[in-house]
């Protein structure tokens, strides 16, 4: 079952899509250096990083992911892309609240701060922070 008819130029326009956001997560991991991990864990010079991508959403690399999934599902114009796109969407939400406890125990008043100044996953989305 298809959601719309595939076209090629809506295929092509998700593809470029999905190559801005696989491109925005590599900015983010590069911009990252060398506090990138691919668990939770304490990094020597451990701080808080809110500049570059960083400075429009805290997880930037989940953003671009989120967003190369939906891009993806818009392209194949199938119901079950589209679910995975929202699984991913959860998944990615939970491993953020995880590391974001993390980082608040971690580095506490300039986290808190940064999580007031800066959206999670969306630009431009203002949603109270969870404590």
């Amino acid at each position: 079952m298809r959601l719309w008819e595939e076209s090629f130029a809506i295929g092509w326009s998700m593809v470029a899509v999905s190559a801005v956001a696989y491109a925005w997560c590599w900015w983010a991991r590069v911009y990252l250096g060398n506090l990138w991990s691919a668990g939770v864990s304490r990094k020597e010079g451990h701080r808080v990083v809110d500049t570059g991508p960083y400075g429009i959403v805290r997880h930037p690399i989940y953003t671009g992911a989120i967003l190369a999934a939906f891009a993806f599902a818009a392209a194949h114009a199938r119901p079950f892309g589209f679910l995975v796109a929202l699984v991913f969407t959860l998944f990615f939400t939970w491993k953020a609240r995880v590391e974001e406890r993390f980082l608040q125990e971690e580095l506490g008043a300039a986290f808190d701060a940064y999580r007031q100044r800066v959206p999670m996953l969306v630009p431009l989305l203002r949603l109270r922070a969870a404590r």
